[in-house]
């Protein structure tokens, strides 16, 4: 069976996942060198499994010094029992009450952006809510001046908006070639987070980077180097898939109105419109794990030091557990789509991912009685082999009436 190179487009990815599928849920690929891992009970049966299908994949890339320095304390990065202390430094900083506490300040920073707007019928939600909600409220956790979000936007786009993406190529080849890319904004991002990480050794705040700095690991603190991954990684992570959610939920309310046309009447729908979005139009589709030991799953042979990648895009439309699986359903009743990972490498901020799109999604609705993608000026959709999502996306907006005019 021959799979060609599909243009880069959300449907032919799909496509090319299905074709894939025909094979097995399972499925080694000569080209890419690695295991496609597309079923949602397999794919949950890597990602459980630290011990055999390790997150570390040093071994995979090319030996650079400002990516080692990043990676130090990259916990996304590591396996246990590093991984498990450093983590809990992060679920401290995360805790339910901590998140609930941030809906006031999300609130009002998604009011203030969209009073930006004034009373303009064409909003550009990515330029003007989608990006810059989610950074503020990071910027500000992390004691990061939120004013220099254009920089962060710019580390973000150039490390996910790749267009190499290529099913024709080794993905370690892929790889070293990406990382090469990558090394400048790496160096830049380093830089500048060693500089506020000493900034704040030497006049602490009330801040999580200020916390890291104070926080002991095992009777050991951590130093700049370690706290630099790890600051990066909240600093990326805590806003890109917040904006990708944010855009993915409009352009599907956008694709199916009725849907919207319920959450609108039914405001307690949104929440879980907003995972069927996750679930659809999966942020990151897709991650990498590297096999210790030979071992079986569901019904295949994997063998010791094979690259692994469990598609959650695939998963997350897998027949097997959802039904109708390519329908747009805001009323699933289960939904266990797996868009922000699974076992202990699960997203640390899906929370505060959620709350900030349940909040900013919601004051978006009441604020503006029709919202619909402009037809005049295109929408700019990246590379979905790397992640899906919009960086531009244009909007017709009339506003609601003001109650107190009523």
């Amino acid at each position: 069976m021959t799979i060609t190179n599909p243009a880069p487009t959300l449907p032919t990815l799909l496509a090319w996942l299905e074709q894939l599928r025909r094979r097995g849920e399972i499925v080694y690929d000569d080209k890419q060198q690695c295991w496609h891992v597309l079923g949602h009970p397999e794919a949950s049966a890597v990602l459980s499994d630290p011990g055999t299908f390790s997150s570390d994949l040093s071994t995979l890339m090319p030996e650079q010094e400002d990516l080692q320095l990043f990676d130090k304390g990259n916990f996304v990065r590591m396996d246990p029992p590093r991984h498990r202390k450093l983590r809990g430094l992060v679920n401290q900083a995360f805790t339910p009450r901590v998140v609930a506490g941030l809906a006031p300040r999300i609130a009002d920073v998604t009011n203030e952006l969209l009073d930006g707007a004034g009373g303009s019928t064409r909003l550009d939600l990515i330029d003007q809510l989608a990006y810059p909600l989610p950074v503020i409220v990071i910027a500000e956790l992390l004691g990061i001046p939120a004013s220099d979000r254009p920089v962060f936007r710019r580390w973000a786009d150039e490390l996910f908006d790749r267009t190499n993406v290529d099913p024709e190529q080794s993905l370690r080849r892929a790889s070293e070639e990406a990382i090469s890319t990558a090394v400048p904004i790496f160096r830049e991002m380093n830089s500048y987070l060693l500089e506020h990480i000493r900034s704040r050794r030497a006049n602490p705040g009330d801040d999580l980077t200020s916390k890291l700095i104070e926080a002991e690991v095992d009777g050991e603190r951590l130093d700049d180097q370690e706290i630099v991954g790890f600051v990066g990684v909240l600093l990326l992570a805590g806003h890109i898939t917040t904006t990708a959610t944010l855009g993915n939920t409009v352009l599907s309310f956008d694709e199916h109105p009725d849907a919207a046309a319920e959450v609108r009447t039914d405001p307690a729908l949104l929440p879980g419109a907003i995972e069927e979005v996750l679930r659809y139009r999966t942020p990151f589709p897709r991650l990498a794990r590297l096999a210790t030991r030979d071992v079986r799953v569901g019904e295949t042979d994997i063998p010791a030091g094979a690259l692994v990648l469990p598609w959650v895009a695939a998963a997350n439309r897998d027949g097997r557990v959802f039904a109708d699986p390519d329908r747009f359903d805001i009323h699933r009743t289960r939904n266990p789509h797996l868009a922000f990972g699974h076992g202990i490498h699960f997203c640390v901020g899906a929370p505060l991912a959620r709350l900030e799109a349940r909040i900013a999604l919601g004051i978006l609705l009441q604020r503006y009685r029709d919202i619909a993608v402009a037809t005049d000026v295109p929408v700019e959709e990246r590379n979905p082999w790397v992640m899906v999502r919009v960086t531009k996306l244009p909007l017709d907006v009339r506003a609601a009436p003001d109650p107190a005019r009523l």
